[in-house]
C-alpha cells in the first residue's frame, strides 16, 4: 500500500501480491537482441555470425529473410538445413547454430551501477547484484520483482517476485525496492 506521503505503509512491501515468479523450463529459444554463429560445413561462404533483429528475423545468404524467435539453436539449424536443401542450394548441408550473446538482464532501482548487463546462462539474481556493484544502503534485499517475457505460455510479459537464489533468463527486468525505515 502507498500513503499520501508515497512512502510504504509499515507491513507492506512493494512486492505483496506477487506471485514467485516461475523457473523458465525447457530449452533456451532465440529472440530479438541475440547474437548467433550459424556455420554451415563445406561453405564457408554461408557461415558467419547473426543478430537476430527486432522482428525475431535474421538475413541469411541465398535464403533472405528467416525467422530465428522462438526456435531453439538447434531447431534453426534444421530449418536452415531445410531451405537449403529444398531449394537445391546445397547438396546434404549440414549446419549448426550456437548462442554466442544472449539478450541481456536489466536491474534498476536500488543498486550501486543499474543499467543493463550480458545475460550469463545459469545466472541468479544474486550474480546480478554483484555484476551490478551490490545494493544501495536503502536497498529491500530480499524479495525483488521481475518483468519476464522468456518461456511465458502465451508470450505476454508477466510480473512476479524473486530471491536472490531465483534464476534469471534473458530479456527479465529486475526491481531492486527502497526501504523507508
Amino acid at each position: 500500500m502507498v500513503g499520501m506521503s508515497g512512502l510504504f505503509l509499515a507491513g507492506c512491501s512493494p512486492t505483496h501480491g506477487l506471485k514467485p515468479i516461475p523457473p523458465v523450463s525447457g530449452p533456451y529459444r532465440l529472440g530479438a537482441g541475440d547474437q548467433i554463429r550459424i556455420l554451415t560445413y563445406n561453405d564457408p561462404q554461408l557461415s558467419n555470425a547473426f543478430s537476430v533483429s527486432d522482428a525475431g528475423t535474421i538475413a541469411f545468404p541465398l535464403l533472405g529473410t528467416i525467422e530465428a524467435a522462438g526456435q531453439t539453436p538447434e531447431g534453426f539449424a534444421s530449418t536452415l538445413v531445410r531451405q537449403l536443401g529444398s531449394r537445391g542450394l546445397l547438396s546434404k548441408p549440414s549446419v549448426s547454430v550456437e548462442v554466442t550473446q544472449y539478450r541481456p538482464v536489466f536491474i534498476l532501482g536500488e543498486i550501486q551501477k543499474p543499467g543493463q548487463y550480458n545475460y550469463l546462462p545459469g545466472m541468479t539474481m544474486e550474480t546480478l547484484v554483484a555484476l551490478a556493484g551490490g545494493y544501495t544502503y536503502r536497498a529491500i534485499k530480499n524479495p525483488a520483482s521481475v518483468v519476464r517475457t522468456e518461456g511465458t505460455p502465451d508470450g505476454r510479459p508477466l510480473k512476479g517476485r524473486l530471491s536472490e537464489e531465483t534464476y534469471l533468463a534473458p530479456g527479465d527486468v529486475i526491481t531492486i525496492y527502497e526501504r523507508f525505515f
